[in-house]
């Protein structure tokens, strides 16, 4: 959470106010408030603020203000973080379910090329940074949870060391990963703002910082970074139906970065890699950590258009993937 810092507040106001278009702007959701600082400075701007609070402890201040105020703030007790838990029956707050959280703010779906209709806002939880990343990412690809309402933006504070992994490019062998290529394809990433760790309320019992190590990427600041996923995503023979497969394609080609791209497709199709990296124009011997993201999505597409995944070894593979990662 954030300790009182005004000019972060402010800096944050202007990220999140920036490229503001004419009419109806989108609803701010801001996870995690806190105390509020940031909530008051988003407030004084004129922005229209729904914050969801899952500690009890600040709920009282909270909705003190929002009874001060004529509609423009909406304070709700739930955890973002905790949203669409894999469970069965009745969810126990301050776990929510989406459909829940959008219906109270009001929000209704719009199509995936439209603009964007909520920006959410907060500081992902660093115990569970890369599994969130990765939830996110999965909902992002399947339009479900806060996606199945369209082009859902997300101003998030991550670590510097997640950051660069997100915005590796294949020259940055250590960087580079499943997770950069998935999220490259599927947003446009933008670094707003980078501030330390002293900022924020991360203090051990014995008075230093908790921060996370990092032996070899740089870790000294948080990043607010803006997702904002592409309109274009879902216009190729990229789909919601077919993306698990796409995300389990870039999962095992990178599981082993310096492989040869051929020698992997051809565990899956027999001999006809090399044919297919020939119509692309991709070098017979690259290596996995080679190609851009772009590159991996053109590749998906030729596949889906040949025989190559038709076999039934390989969605059984697909399915053990994703209950893995769930």
């Amino acid at each position: 959470r954030f300790i009182a810092c005004p000019q972060l507040a402010r800096t944050v106001q202007r990220c999140l106010q920036d490229g503001a278009r004419p009419g109806p702007q989108p609803v701010l959701l801001e996870c995690a408030p806190g105390p509020g600082i940031l909530t008051r400075t988003l407030l004084n701007a004129g922005v229209r603020v729904v914050a969801l609070e899952s500690n009890s402890a600040f709920l009282p201040n909270l909705q003190s203000l929002e009874n001060s105020l004529d509609g423009q703030l909406k304070v709700i007790y739930g955890d973002f973080f905790r949203l669409d838990p894999l469970v069965t029956g009745t969810v126990k707050p301050p776990a929510m379910c989406s459909d829940k959280l959008f219906e109270t703010m009001g929000v209704a779906a719009v199509p995936w090329r439209a603009d964007v209709p909520v920006k959410i806002f907060g500081i992902l939880p660093q115990k569970k940074e890369r599994n969130t990343l990765w939830r996110l990412l999965f909902a992002l690809y399947e339009c479900s949870s806060i996606y199945r309402y369209g082009r859902v933006e997300l101003n998030i504070f991550i670590s510097e060391k997640e950051y660069k992994v997100l915005t590796a490019t294949p020259g940055e062998t250590r960087a580079y990963q499943a997770l950069t290529v998935l999220w490259q394809v599927g947003c446009e990433i933008q670094l707003l703002h980078t501030e330390p760790w002293s900022s924020f309320v991360t203090n051990l019992k014995n008075g230093g910082l908790a921060v996370p190590k990092s032996t070899w990427l740089p870790n000294d600041h948080l990043c607010l970074v803006r997702l904002t996923p592409q309109q274009n995503l879902f216009t190729g023979g990229l789909k919601p139906t077919n993306s698990a497969t796409f995300i389990f394609m870039v999962k095992q080609c990178l599981a082993k970065p310096k492989s040869r791209l051929t020698d992997r497709l051809n565990s899956w199709s027999l001999d006809n890699g090399g044919k297919l990296l020939r119509e692309l124009e991709i070098p017979r011997d690259a290596e996995a950590r080679n190609l851009y993201p772009e590159d991996y999505r053109r590749l998906f597409e030729a596949l889906q258009n040949s025989s190559m995944f038709t076999e039934t070894w390989f969605h059984d593979d697909v399915l053990e993937s994703i209950r893995h990662i769930n």
